[in-house]
């Protein structure tokens, strides 16, 4: 069995190479060759946290794999991460373990990665600044997965916490080779980003509609409870609207169903999921598009395909 652990992870596994993973999974996923229970999830409200176990296995890309993951929004506090995660991954032929790896930076990656499919098909081809609302691991890699897809000159950050912010600004305007600069408020954030991301921790709103541009790109990655959404009702409401499967969304992606509860919108105005517009069955951008949004709860299949890719390069890294 190999032990592999987040720094393996982080030496093996390009932003690239994640996002090619996830993009074949939508695929693989949408023609009906994966199998992915829905996330079971324990809610512990005594500590304000959760854990949730996610089984999938992809049959092209042959791997089963369950991921473990714990979300303690109040970690910080005391210098832990908000998200950690590990993952087993089992012989799909014998259904013995055959990895077992920490999967905080692997869920990261992932999650940036689906961010990238998105934009890679919703974003404008010309889209130049992004802004990012929050300055955690998770807001890191959804700005290395949209420089992966555009080029982009210009990045935003905004965070309550300021001097986190900060932090962030210094450390991805070094890693990328980009300016990325602090916003001490939401809407200058916002004020003529091509695409925005919000990867925060927030039970409400941290978008408006009042600061969009009227042809954005919005990735919204942050909530997945159904009480809790990060995009507000009306930029809801405006949005060619593509989430990444629908079982999951009416289980937990609060930006949907708290605008449908409203009877802002229903399951009409939802255009199609990210594995239609990965096969072409729907079609992804189009010139008469406005403002687009990717509602992302998080899927299995990210996992085991990203960690068959990370597999794939250790075993041949191997003397």
């Amino acid at each position: 069995m190999l032990l592999i652990s987040d720094q393996d992870i982080q030496e093996h596994l390009s932003m690239n190479e994640a996002i090619i993973a996830v993009e074949k999974a939508f695929k693989e996923y949408h023609e009906g060759k994966a199998k992915m229970p829905t996330r079971s999830t324990i809610m512990l409200p005594k500590y304000n946290g959760s854990i949730s176990f996610m089984p999938s296995y992809l049959e092209e890309t042959n791997i089963q794999a369950t991921k473990i993951i714990s979300i303690y929004p109040n970690n910080p506090k005391t210098g832990l991460p908000t998200t950690s995660a590990w993952l087993i991954v089992n012989d799909p032929e014998t259904g013995q373990i055959s990895a077992l790896m920490e999967a905080s930076y692997l869920t990261a990656m992932r999650t940036g990665a689906v961010t990238g499919v998105a934009a890679k098909y919703l974003a404008r081809k010309d889209s130049k600044i992004v802004a990012v609302f929050g300055a955690g691991i998770q807001a890191r890699t959804q700005l290395m997965a949209i420089t992966t897809i555009r080029k982009i000159e210009e990045a935003k950050v905004y965070d309550p916490n300021i001097s986190r912010a900060e932090v962030y600004a210094k450390e991805m305007s070094e890693k990328l080779g980009i300016l990325v600069k602090v916003s001490e408020e939401g809407s200058d954030a916002a004020k003529d980003a091509d695409i925005i991301v919000t990867a925060t921790t927030s039970r409400n709103p941290v978008i408006n509609r009042k600061w969009l541009d009227k042809k954005t790109h919005i990735s919204a990655i942050g909530a997945f409870y159904p009480d809790c959404r990060e995009i507000d009702s009306e930029t809801v409401r405006d949005s060619k609207i593509v989430i990444d499967d629908w079982e999951a969304m009416k289980l937990e992606a609060g930006d949907i169903l708290i605008p449908i509860k409203e009877g802002v919108i229903n399951e009409n105005n939802i255009y199609a999921t990210l594995g239609e517009i990965v096969t072409g069955a729907k079609e992804g951008r189009m010139d008469k598009d406005g403002l687009t949004l990717f509602k992302s709860v998080g899927l299995a299949i990210q996992d085991s395909s990203v960690a068959k890719a990370v597999l794939t390069k250790i075993k041949y890294s191997q003397p």
